[in-house]
């Protein structure tokens, strides 16, 4: 092998030339501004320490350099360094720089960890190589090896010989901000002389942020010390008092700085550390880059709640939407929205939002055309939906004329009708046929075998289906929406909570409730009624992160289905024996309806059938769309299969994985920052169940006095009381210990007979309720799904309180009024 070689030689790679050693190379042939130079490849340190390599200890890092200190470079490696310095010149200065097999790359820097020698010269050329070569085994660098696992006997040394730039200022520029991970800022730190006084930190530089070419920040250091050339070597000295507060750099000298900087990063395809100097005719050079190591990505802002001053509910769809989503979930949520509840928007203004990845429906919206269309007075209709408003709380309205609104309004509401009955006529047949149906698509998705292939199965027959089952859901929510609210208010009138509430149970008896399927599957499941692969079949589609298409379904987690078991093992009284004491609880209820009303016991069954057939038929829409998110979540998991991209999928919005599929992958630069978006995200607590206004998810989570029910912007709101109230949920008053789940992954935290209490409930809680003395939720309405379960299972229920997770704590004494919507504290 090659003892040397010229700087910008091909053949110096990582292996031969070391990691800083093959990056000026690099540089060289690119046609930067390198100072000349040569390498003294790895075969010549081997050749040097082939005879003694046996005797290097690294835990012995003195005997190590006092073991190179003996031995004299081979003549014959001599010849070859003495040969390439001559051909640089005469008596040329050099800067003699170490590089080591595991040096700068892009997880790994070891700078600093070897020996630089400048302004050599001469007969010290061949000692400052040598030099070089032992600190390989100096203390920094073995520590710096062991801390990242990398073994001794994989590494060696070359050296780079360079002429050193006579340069009258220097230092290091990062093609990104290292600390906030800005990837369209450049930051540059310049001080006098060399760079050395920068580089070891004995100096504080002047600091330059670029962006576009353009400074938008400096800041000029108290700059005490520099590096001077002298003739012995290179010393420290003061920096005259003239210069010590005077800019290092013009604008210009920056912008030109900086654009070298762009060039170096397009040269190496990502974010770079790079050094630098300036002669003193003005010229630039570089003299080093590495991949710049632990880089902050600066993660991308999802934050909806800029775009105006709305009033924004996490309540009704945002509590099946529990999680911080992934961009490509966030994209099918918005086709979900766009087919489901297709009368959701106004010219310009979206109904619902991404506030930190977190599912937000705009209230603004719906107070603003309930008041042009004159129903503000059926305030209960709304809250029915999505829980109360605080006193107090005044809803901003969108800045719409209301003839522009009934404009929009009215059209779309026909549409909307006519879509209906046509979807109602047909869902039926669509329900019966589901499950297959999804079963198929999942196969035909994994016998796929090209990413274009798949592409053509999303446009033909993958988005037919789901946008199918979304209005198949907007239909099944749109019947009968009046007899949901009539019969229920009509009912609390003439026979109160209790009775009506144990009333208008049993719409499982009426055939299975989707809601229950999940604690219904499983305690077939556990009575061995029916198998695994059944129960995947039938309910394996449901669960707590169902919308989430990064998160497994449990009909993919035996893991899951196994801690479901567990828990319905400690049960006090099992499903069934709920469903039967509330069937009796029920039949009573109407029995005392009989006595007080006679000859109007029929008409009410049936309102109440039809009530319990609208419910029925809601909750299986509902339950077969969600079937359809197995499919999608199949569907982007072989994306990343066929495209060898892995979950980066997830972090990609639809148009761009489709546009991947093709063979387009631009968008794949932009997955870091989202990844780094949905991190910092997801670990936030949640967000309030009411925002007005501008918020910072970040900014709130840092806040000591934070609230959990309300942020308004706008201040000025009322102290949140202490006291626990909400819609009674399900009638019946329960005293017990307080458990407070933050999710259901703690759901084996609850024990038998304890009080539930948490933010928000969905079908993915169901297994766990059987357990519950009572349930309280922050979010919530009468529809809502901890309503709808524990009513069936006749468990007492408080929700949409919107601060018991604020002022209950765990182990608690608790009071739970199911029929007044009260929780009190009791100790």
């Amino acid at each position: 092998m090659k003892l040397v070689l010229p700087l910008d030689d091909p053949e110096a790679d990582l292996a031969l030339a070391g990691g800083k050693g093959a990056s000026l190379a690099r540089l060289a042939r690119a046609g930067l501004p390198v100072p000349g130079g040569f390498h003294v490849t790895t075969a010549a340190y081997r050749a040097f320490v082939a005879g003694f390599r046996d005797e290097i200890n690294p835990r012995d890092p003195e005997g190590a350099a006092a073991l190179f200190a003996r031995h004299e470079i081979p003549e014959q490696v001599a010849a070859a360094i003495r040969e390439a310095y001559a051909a640089l010149g005469d008596d040329v200065a050099v800067a003699v720089r170490s590089s080591a097999t595991a040096e700068d790359l892009p997880d790994l820097s070891f700078a600093g960890q070897q020996d630089t020698f400048l302004n050599v010269r001469g007969d010290g050329l061949l000692p400052a190589v040598l030099r070089c070569w032992a600190s390989l085994w100096n203390a920094r660098a073995i520590a710096y090896r062991d801390r990242n696992g990398v073994p001794h006997d994989d590494v060696a040394l070359a050296v780079v010989v360079q002429e050193l730039v006579d340069a009258d200022a220097a230092g290091i520029m990062f093609t990104a901000d290292p600390v906030t991970g800005a990837l369209d800022e450049t930051v540059i730190n310049a001080s006098w002389g060399l760079g050395e006084a920068v580089v070891g930190g004995q100096v504080t530089p002047d600091t330059l942020v670029l962006r576009g070419g353009a400074v938008v920040r400096e800041q000029v250091g108290d700059k005490t010390v520099m590096t001077v050339r002298t003739p012995d070597g290179t010393e420290d000295r003061p920096v005259p008092a003239e210069l010590r507060h005077a800019p290092v750099l013009t604008a210009a000298q920056a912008a030109e700085l900086a654009a070298l900087g762009a060039r170096v990063q397009d040269l190496y395809g990502g974010p770079m550390d790079v050094e630098w100097a300036r002669r003193a005719d003005g010229t630039l050079a570089v003299l080093q880059a590495r991949p710049i190591t632990g880089l902050r990505t600066r993660p991308e802002e999802w934050n909806d709640s800029l775009k105006g001053e709305y009033l924004w509910t996490a309540g009704n769809l945002g509590e099946a939407i529990p999680d911080v989503m992934t961009p490509i979930t966030w994209s099918y949520v918005r086709l979900f929205i766009h087919e489901a509840m297709s009368a959701s928007a106004l010219p310009g203004l979206d109904m619902v939002g991404n506030i930190g990845g977190r599912f937000y429906m705009n209230l603004s919206i719906v107070h603003t055309i309930a008041a042009a269309m004159g129903m503000s007075k059926r305030a209960s209709a709304v809250e029915n939906v999505f829980g109360k408003l605080p006193p107090g709380l005044e809803v901003p309205k969108v800045g719409l004329s209301r003839w522009a609104i009934i404009k929009q309004v009215l059209p779309m509401a026909l549409r909307v009708q006519r879509r209906v009955r046509k979807n109602l006529a047909a869902m039926p047949a669509f329900l019966a046929a589901s499950r297959g149906r999804c079963e198929e698509l999942r196969a035909r998705i994994a016998a796929t075998r090209t990413a274009p292939e798949l592409a053509g199965l999303w446009e033909r027959e993958i988005r037919p289906h789901v946008v199918t089952a979304c209005q198949m859901l907007e239909a099944a929510g749109r019947q009968g929406g009046s007899t949901l609210v009539w019969t229920r208010d009509k009912l609390h009138k003439m026979v109160g909570e209790s009775d009506a509430e144990a009333m208008l149970s049993g719409v499982n008896a009426g055939g299975e409730l989707a809601s229950l399927g999940l604690l219904l599957g499983l305690s077939r499941l556990a009575r061995g009624e029916i198998t695994r692969e059944e129960f995947a079949a039938a309910y394996g589609h449901r669960g707590p992160h169902e919308f989430e298409v990064s998160k497994p379904r449990p009909g993919e987690d035996p893991g899951w289905i196994d801690a479901q078991l567990a828990g319905l093992r400690d049960l006090r009284t099992d499903t069934e024996e709920l469903l039967a004491r509330q069937e009796r609880a029920r039949e009573e209820a109407w029995a005392r309806f009989a006595a007080r009303y006679p000859g109007q016991e029929a008409r009410m069954r049936a309102r109440v059938r039809r009530w319990g057939a609208v419910v029925r038929d809601r909750e299986e829409a509902r339950s077969e769309n969600m079937r359809a998110f197995w499919v999608l979540r199949a569907f982007t998991l072989r994306a990343g299969e066929l495209t060898g991209r892995g979950d980066d999928v997830f972090f990609l919005y639809l148009e761009e994985l489709l546009g991947l599929l093709r063979g387009d992958a631009a968008a794949l630069e932009r997955v870091p920052a989202r990844r780094a978006a949905y991190e910092r995200y997801a670990a936030l607590p949640p967000y309030p169940v009411l925002i007005v206004g501008h918020f910072d998810p970040v900014r709130w989570a840092a806040d000591p006095d934070r609230r959990a029910d309300v942020y308004d912007a706008r201040g000025g709101l009322a102290p949140a009381g202490d006291a626990v109230t909400g819609f009674p949920g399900a009638p019946g008053v329960v005293e017990g210990i307080a458990r407070v789940l933050a999710g259901p992954e703690d759901g084996d935290r609850l024990k038998p007979g304890e009080i539930l209490v948490t933010t928000l409930t969905n079908v993915g809680w169901t297994p766990m309720f059987p357990r519950a003395a009572a349930v309280v939720t922050d979010l919530g309405a009468p529809l809502s799904h901890a309503s709808i379960v524990a009513r069936e299972l006749g468990i007492p229920a408080v929700v949409g309180t919107g601060n018991a997770t604020m002022r209950l704590r765990d182990g608690d004494r608790v009071r739970v009024d199911g029929e007044r919507g009260t929780v009190e504290l009791l100790g």
